[in-house]
Order: C-alpha cells, then sequence, then structure tokens
C-alpha cells in the first residue's frame, strides 16, 4: 500500500521561524521527502536549508535541476527560482512568475499533485495574500491531503485565511503541532482511490512554469479571455476556473490570483498616478523657464502666458496629489476588514 510520503510546504511573511520550528520537531527517520517554498527575493542568499540543517537531522539542501526524489530528505527551492516535482526528480526552474514571485508556491503545489495524487500532503503556512491557495485546492482535488497553519497563529494570516476560505481543508492547526501531524499522517497507509488524474490544463501550467514557450504551450486555450491585462508585461489574461476559485494567466505565463491581481492593479494605479504627478511637474518647470525667457527678452504677454499655463498645471498636479495620497491598496482582508467596520 502507497504512503502520503509526498510532504510539500509553502509559506511567506514569517515563514522562516514556522520552518525551524516544523523541521526542529521532525523524526530524523521521516520516511517522507519534504519541499519547501518560502517566497524570497532575487537576490537574497538561500540560507534556509543551511539554518535548517542546524535544528534536526533531516538533510536539507538547495535543490538542484533533475535531481532525484529521495526519502528523508528537505529539498528548498533556490532564491528566484520555481521548485517543480516530477515522477522520481525535482526540476529547479526560471519559469515565470506567478502571484509575483519566482518561487511560488503554486507551481511546487500544482505539480506535486500532477504526479503523486493521493501520496500528497499540501501545506499552507504564514504569509501575505494567497499564493498556495490554487495550488492546495488542486491537492486537494487529487485526492491528497491538506494542512493550514491556524491563522491566529500566524505572523501573517492571510495565505492561511484565504485558503481556509477557498478550500475544504482537513486540518487547521498551530504551527507548533505541524510535525507532529505531518508524522503522523505519513506513516498512514492509502486505502483511497490512488489514481490520478493528469488533466490537459495542468500539464500546461506546469509546463509554462518549467520554462516552456507559454503561447506554443496554449496559455490562451486555458481559460476565457478576460478585459484585463498583466501588471507585468500588458499581456491579455484569461480567467481560469478551479471549481468556484477563479484565477488569471497571461499569454507570456505570469500567473495570478484574484487577490493579488487586484493588488497588483491597485499598486500600478499608484505608480501611473505619480508618472502623471512627475509629468505634469515637468511641464510647470518647463512653461515657467519659457516664460522667465520671455521675459527677459522683454515680451510680457507670452510670458504672462506661459506662468498662467504653468499655475493651471500646478492647480491639476495638486488634485492628482490629492488622489494618489488618498489612494489604498487592496486585497480580500482588505475589503473584509473593511466590510467588518461596516457593520
Amino acid at each position: 500500500m502507497e504512503k502520503r510520503n509526498i510532504i510539500v510546504i509553502g509559506g511567506s511573511t514569517g515563514g522562516f521561524e514556522a520552518f525551524k520550528k516544523i523541521v526542529k520537531d521532525l523524526p530524523p527517520d521521516l520516511d517522507a521527502s519534504i519541499f519547501i517554498v518560502w517566497h524570497m527575493g532575487a537576490t537574497v542568499r538561500g540560507i534556509l536549508p543551511e539554518v535548517l540543517n542546524k535544528l534536526g537531522s533531516i538533510k536539507a539542501a538547495n535543490a538542484y535541476d533533475k535531481e532525484p526524489i529521495l526519502p528523508n530528505r528537505i529539498y528548498v527551492a533556490p532564491p528566484d527560482h520555481h521548485l517543480l516535482i516530477e515522477e522520481g526528480r525535482v526540476r529547479v526552474t526560471h519559469g515565470p512568475k506567478e502571484n509575483r514571485f519566482r518561487p511560488a508556491v503554486d507551481p511546487l503545489f500544482r505539480s506535486a499533485a500532477y504526479t503523486y495524487g493521493a501520496r500528497v500532503i499540501g501545506v499552507v503556512l504564514t504569509g501575505g495574500l494567497d499564493d498556495g491557495t490554487a495550488g492546495l485546492w488542486r491537492i486537494k482535488f487529487s485526492g491528497g491531503l491538506t494542512v493550514v497553519q491556524d491563522p491566529a497563529d500566524a505572523e501573517a494570516p492571510s495565505m492561511p485565511e484565504n485558503a481556509l476560505r477557498e478550500v475544504d481543508v482537513d486540518y487547521c492547526v498551530p504551527v507548533a503541532d505541524i510535525a507532529a501531524l505531518l508524522t503522523r499522517l505519513s506513516s498512514q497507509e492509502i486505502t483511497t482511490n490512488t489514481e490520478i488524474m493528469k488533466d490537459e490544463k495542468t500539464k500546461i501550467e506546469i509546463n509554462i512554469a518549467a520554462e516552456e514557450n507559454a503561447l506554443k504551450q496554449g496559455s490562451l486555450n486555458i481559460g476565457v479571455l478576460s478585459p484585463y491585462t498583466c501588471p507585468e508585461c500588458h499581456g491579455v489574461l484569461s480567467k481560469i476556473m478551479d471549481g468556484d476559485l477563479s484565477r488569471f494567466r497571461c499569454h507570456t505565463g505570469h500567473a495570478y490570483s484574484a487577490d493579488t491581481l487586484m493588488a497588483s492593479v491597485t499598486e500600478k494605479i499608484e505608480d501611473s498616478l505619480y508618472i502623471a504627478i512627475r509629468s505634469m511637474d515637468e511641464s510647470i518647470l518647463l512653461m515657467n523657464h519659457i516664460g522667465d525667457h520671455y521675459a527677459e527678452a522683454n515680451l510680457p504677454k507670452l510670458a504672462a502666458v506661459c506662468f498662467k499655463k504653468a499655475k493651471e498645471a500646478g492647480d491639476r498636479s495638486d488634485l492628482v496629489r490629492k488622489a494618489v495620497h488618498s489612494h489604498e491598496l487592496l486585497s480580500n482582508i482588505k475589503l473584509v476588514e473593511d466590510a467588518e467596520n461596516e457593520g
């Protein structure tokens, strides 16, 4: 009988301490392979394996491309690379960002579910927004088990809260209980149907993360074209449905949850407003400069017109400044908080 010996874990803000706690509490003879994605900057040195090796006896290392999957081993996504799972080996790739991150949690979870089905245990830890939710849904849909850190126990509760809202999660526990839970679950034999569902849509998305040409792979055919454009490359976004869960992917490969797309779009609005302010400030400086030139040339009427136009541009600039100062970044958690305050 097969066991649930493929454990995939994703975290963001606060994840460093959560990973340390989990690994420290795992038994040294755990008969499972563990795969970790932690959101980090592209230039950050991948020190997580180094830290984990000081806490537990299960060997941890930054994964390398086409490395074989072994039991009693921890594979960590290196900075600026996705970590994917294939049959018997891992892939480390530089595919398009998902939910604004590389590495991202969803590609790891999605590839694990596609390859190993019911053998997978997916864990979403502390973090902002909702990377991991779509991947956790795929694990659940494929017969695997789903675990979420209790939001009340998380430094950043958004990732756990979004996962709980969108996925019928099997376990929601504090981080202090996760190691024991994983130990117990990974030792149990799978008694349900273990046939793996390998749909074409998931295969295409895994291939995109594995650096295949997104357009040639059929990125425009896995969803319905939407009126939105990608905040990163401005390519057209297709809306993809996983049950009731909606998300988006552009034809170049970037992917977003609805929540991350909302955060990205509202972030771009602020950028655009500041670009408008900069352009108006430049026009004010230029009109005043030209006005000074006309004044020096004893052309007072032309100078007055320039100074008037500069003043009008300044008034418009003040309006845009007020708009940018009142603008807010939006996310689903922010909307929920505002709705609760309205009540």
